[in-house]
């Protein structure tokens, strides 16, 4: 692709962060966002990326955030939609708050921005989205329903939207990262952490570079005839 500009959701730790170093290493304008300001050039030690302040359930922020874009010519071809968050509580103890927000923030927030910018991948007969998924949207998890519901909404929401815009050649794609070494899983020691190990046949945890560089061969040609997929990191903990 000549234009190469990509825009991240969730892009100031872990995965997204991660993705995001990825995709300069690799020659791409990066654009990423998070709830709060981040400092984003000294994360990446780069000029070329921007962060944007932008809550992704706030679709009026969103449309305000196009308009720049399209002023700075900086509408990207390539969108990962990774930013999410998790409110864990046995369904019987669930409040309809924690239902709502999880569902709004990890997949109508991917409606609210892939609605944003594929009309112009559209119109240039090209692009790619990229869905952050979790495997826990293929296999469930006890304590999240919500967040299970969420990502295994992200499912259907790919493969039906591939079907949509193949012909113009936009590719559209999960991936489903299993226990990765981030933030989130930090709080795993001893008994705990060995149990999720003795689930995994690689008998460890991922790393955030497992996810980046899928997603980079995603959004590249290499990557270009594959379309509609969830596709697990996960070190064999689901196997369908």
């Amino acid at each position: 692709m000549d234009k190469k500009i990509v825009f991240i959701t969730g892009a100031s730790r872990g995965i997204g962060l991660e993705i995001a170093k990825s995709f300069l290493h690799d020659g791409y304008f990066v654009i990423g966002t998070s709830r709060s300001k981040f400092a984003l050039n000294d994360a990446l030690s780069s000029k070329d990326c921007l962060h944007i302040a932008l809550d992704v359930t706030n679709r009026d922020q969103i449309s305000a955030c196009i308009k720049d874009l399209i002023d700075d010519d900086k509408v990207p071809n390539i969108l990962i939609n990774n930013a999410g968050i998790t409110k864990d509580q046995l369904f019987l103890r669930m409040k309809n708050e924690d239902w709502d927000e999880v569902i709004n923030a990890n997949l109508t927030s991917v409606f609210n921005m892939t609605k944003l910018f594929i009309k112009y991948m559209v119109k240039n007969r090209s692009g790619a989205i990229i869905n952050i998924s979790s495997v826990a949207g293929l296999m469930g998890n006890a304590g999240q329903v919500n967040y299970s519901a969420s990502k295994a909404g992200l499912g259907g929401f790919t493969r039906a939207l591939a079907k949509e815009v193949a012909a113009r050649n936009i590719t559209v794609n999960c991936i489903a990262p299993g226990f990765i070494e981030t933030d989130m899983t930090s709080h795993f020691k001893g008994d705990e952490l060995n149990g999720i190990l003795n689930q995994i046949p690689a008998n460890k945890m991922g790393n955030p570079q497992n996810i980046a560089d899928l997603a980079l061969f995603l959004a590249s040609d290499k990557g270009n005839y594959i379309t509609g997929q969830t596709i697990s990191v996960d070190g064999g903990l689901y196997m369908s």
